[in-house]
Formats: C-alpha cells, structure tokens, sequence
C-alpha cells in the first residue's frame, strides 16, 4: 500500500538529493561554462537504470542520461567507489563535450541505486578549440570516451586521467571540473545512503518504484484529454554546415486513448556535416514536450515515456549512425525537433502550444592562447533568443529555451577570465513575431577579441524563420557578423574562422513566432 504522503516526501528527497548534486558540481568546478552557466544535469537512477529525479536543469539530458546508465549497467562490472566514465553518444551520449560520470551506490554489499551526471566540457579536442567543429565525422570532434572506470574502488585512475588530460587544449580545467563532478556523485551517494537508514531500503525501493506508477498515471491521464487522432508537421534545418541545402524532419504523432506514438520516420536521411541526432536527443526532446505539456508538480522520471512510443529510421538525421558528425545534433537539431513536436501538437492543443521560439542555441566557441598566462583557453557559450507567443501571452524576450536551460555568462566573468570584452549585449527590438499576441526579441551580443582567436559559430534560424501559429507572423532570423578593420561581413549560419587581435564578432539571435491574427 502506498502513502499518498510519503509519496511526496520521497518525491521531494529524491529531487533535492540531484539538486544539492548540482549545487555542488556548480559551486566546485573550474570552468565558467559549469560555474556560470551551469550546463549540466545531475539525476538519481533506479538498479534498471531508470531516472527516479533529475533536478531542474538541462532538458536535453533527460532522456538521454539513461541511456549512458543502462549502457554501462549492461557493459561494466562495478564494484563499490567504482565510477564510471562515458561521452561516446552512439553509447547513450549526446555530443562529444558532454560527459557523463556515473556512480553505483551500495547499501550492505548491495547495489541499489545510481547516481549521474552529465557536464559540458569547454574542450575535448577535436580539429577546433572548443569541440564544437564544422565537422565531417564524428572523429574530427574531439576524443570518444567508452565507459571507462575512472574511479576504482573510490581512487582515480591516474592513468586514465592523464591519458583524457593529453588530448585536450585545457588540462587543468577538466581536471578541475572532472573533480567537480565526482564530488556531486559523492554527494548523491552519501544523501541516498542517508535517506535508506532513515527509512530503510525497502521502502526507498517501493516508493522510488511508485514515483514511475504516479508519473505514468498522470501521463496517461494528460494523453486522454487530447482528441484521439493522427497529427502532423514537418521543419527544416537549413543546411548541416558543409552543403547549403533544407534537411527535413518530420513527425507524425497518433494519440488513442491514453498511448502517443510518435514517428520521426519520414525524416531526411543523415548528412555529412554535425547537425546529425543520435536517438538519445530525439528521446530527449519527446520527453521534454510531452512533460512541459503536464501543469501538476509531478516527478520527471521515467514514468512519463512509458505511455509513449517513439519511432525512428535508423540512419536518418534523427537517429544517427556512427560514425555521423554530431556535435550540432544535440544543440540545434534538439530544437528543430521540439519545434516539429509543438507544431504537430498545435492542432490537439490550439490553447496551449505556443509559437517557435527562437530555435537555436547560437553556440559560439573562442580558443587562442592567453597572452597573460601564455596558455591555451578555449571558450564556449551559448545565447538566448525570443520566446514564442501563446493564446494568453507574449513571448518572452532574451531567454533560453525549450532544450537548452542554461544561465548566460555575466559579462564581468567573461572577460575576466578571457583575453575579450563584450562591447554590446542588448535586446534585439521588434525582431519578434507579430499578432494577437507577439513573440519575444532576440539578443544582441558583440565581442571584441584582445588576442588572436579561433572562432565557430554553429546556430540556425538564419533562413527559415521561427514560424507564428494561428495567424501569426514570423519571427525575425538572427544575423552573424564578423568586422576585420572596420569592414562589416555577414556570415552564414555555420562557419570556422581565425580572427586577429581587435577583430569583433557580432551575434543577432532571432525572435520567436507571434500568435494569432492581430485585431489591428
């Protein structure tokens, strides 16, 4: 019999202990992108691998940190103060910079749980500084992790550790950072332990079990309430960096009853540059949708993919095979894919789904050498846009969204930690949609480089605009630009360029789509 109170409080331990995990891999880490940004996730597993609790922090690791888990779960034998480490994205990753560190935890010699997280890494080599390259392959991204243990019995593999430290541009920082996400397990492995000899492990066991039924119910629940029917839309990425042409996604979305099948099959086909998705970011994106879509405070576990079936072509732009280029996969592909979601779901849902947002997440890159410290930096963010307009709001302006949950990096941490400044950072006004109710602005950000840099630019929206539903209009499409000597030159959407000393990049996100027809 399960205590509807006790129900609660589990729900809440459960996601305060992947909370306190990430306060502190935030807190303890060296690089501005995990400190400042906070690009990463921490969650707590089940012995199946199942996410239990993820706290509030990055969609796209949702459902694709599972994958890593079970992965290793069928791949490794672990032992007590093992953990485990892992980006390889056709293994349950995302892209290369995202690693992932996986701990069991134990209780009286038995494995009951695990705990996880997944952090953005600002280097792990790769043929540009940042590994985040316009790419052809997956081998020109930067160094593939297999699980590997990097603790052992609760020491870390020096040799390893070396080994990952002599293919990066900046060592000391992902050691540092490296630290930092062993101790957030740590952390996680310690509350768990806290939680089970307060309440004992079987009744941990039974309410982390019941937290799944609870969140399946409720999805099931939400799944009824849309009308029983086949619901379409299709969207285009602009080009994958390499050949300027449209790759289409698709997706066809049936709901009977309380079940939703959701089919990417008419997809285009993978391409040659990294705008490739392996599954794990598909996954990511349905289960991000799907559980926005619910108001109540319930759990994010894996309870709310089991009334959902999601269907992909192998080898296509959404389901990747190796050894696909697919650092743009998980940043901008995710986004596209959430876009066709909420426009398929737009005719179920006309009151709730809102316009595109801005559907990029503009990542820029900056490696050189620190003329102060005469060593290797490299630099990785990325930048919000407009939000799209619903029934009953306008969007919000200057803001990340859907797949993307990050914090910008305040002006005064970047530039004191890097050899730049940033001479303009702003709303980009009236670059939203138009209509009843009108998308959010975009961002204007400009840098000015005190050294000679390397810089990518990997970003979307720079043709095909964030479409308005209901009579809406468009938003705007962001604009890149980079001033050699005063000359201004607009550049394309994905591109690789060395930059001198004084040389300025300028970033206009775009806005997100209006909705419905104005009464003007």
């Amino acid at each position: 019999m399960v205590n509807p109170i006790l129900l609660e409080v589990f729900k809440n331990r459960f996601s305060s202990i992947s909370e306190e995990m990430g306060v502190a891999l935030q807190r303890t880490s060296f690089s501005a992108n995990i400190k400042e940004r906070k690009d990463f996730s921490c969650a707590v597993f089940d012995k199946n691998g199942d996410l239990i609790a993820q706290a509030a922090h990055i969609p796209v690791h949702l459902g694709s940190m599972p994958m890593s888990v079970k992965y290793i779960i069928e791949n490794v034998e672990l032992e007590e103060g093992d953990m485990v480490i892992l980006n390889d994205p056709f293994k349950g990753g995302t892209h290369l910079p995202d690693i992932t560190i996986v701990a069991p935890v134990f209780y009286e010699g038995n494995l009951i749980f695990y705990v996880a997280n997944r952090a953005h890494h600002s280097d792990v080599g790769g043929i540009s500084a940042g590994s985040m390259p316009i790419a052809i392959s997956i081998f020109q991204e930067g160094l593939i992790i297999p699980p590997l243990k990097l603790v052992k019995k609760g020491k870390i593999d020096k040799e390893i550790l070396d080994f990952i430290k002599n293919n990066v541009r900046t060592p000391e920082e992902r050691e540092g950072d490296f630290s930092a996400q062993i101790n957030a397990n740590n952390i996680g492995i310690k509350r768990l332990l806290e939680l089970i000899e307060k309440y004992g492990v079987e009744e941990v066991k039974k309410y982390s079990s019941a937290l799944l039924d609870y969140t399946e119910k409720i999805m099931k629940e939400f799944i009824k309430t849309l009308p029983d029917g086949t619901y379409s839309f299709t969207d285009y990425m602009e080009d994958d960096g390499i050949k300027n042409k449209d790759i289409k996604i698709n997706v066809k979305i049936e709901i009977e009853n309380d079940k939703a099948v959701v089919d990417f099959s008419d997809s285009d086909f993978q391409v040659e540059g990294s705008i490739n998705a392996v599954k794990a970011i598909t996954t990511s994106a349905v289960f991000y949708v799907f559980r926005s879509l619910i108001d109540e405070d319930i759990p994010t576990n894996a309870g709310c993919l089991r009334p959902i079936k999601i269907i992909t072509k192998e080898g296509t732009v959404v389901d990747a095979n190796f050894p696909a280029a697919v650092s743009a996969g998980n940043v901008e592909t995710s986004q596209r894919i959430v876009d066709v979601l909420l426009g398929a779901l737009s005719e179920a849902l006309p009151d709730k789904i809102p316009a595109a947002s801005q559907g990029t997440m503009n990542n820029i890159t900056i490696g050189g050498t620190n003329l102060n410290t005469n060593k290797p930096f490299t630099y990785y963010e990325t930048i919000g846009g407009g939000m799209g307009a619903s029934a009953k709001n306008d969007g919000e302006s200057a803001v990340q969204s859907h797949m993307t949950n990050t914090l910008n990096t305040p002006i005064e941490a970047l530039e004191f930690e890097y050899p730049f400044l940033v001479e303009k950072y702003k709303i980009r006004k009236n670059s939203g949609g138009k209509g009843l109710k009108k998308g959010g602005d975009g961002i204007v950000r400009q840098y000015k480089f005190l050294t000679d840099v390397e810089v990518t630019v990997i970003s979307e929206r720079r043709k095909i605009p964030p479409y308005g539903l209901f009579g809406g209009t468009p938003a705007q499409t962001g604009k890149n630009y980079v001033m050699k000597s005063g000359k201004k030159l607009e550049k394309e959407g994905k591109f690789s360029e060395k930059l001198s000393k004084g040389d300025k990049l300028i970033i206009e996100t775009p806005g997100g789509g209006g909705f419905g027809k104005s009464e003007i």
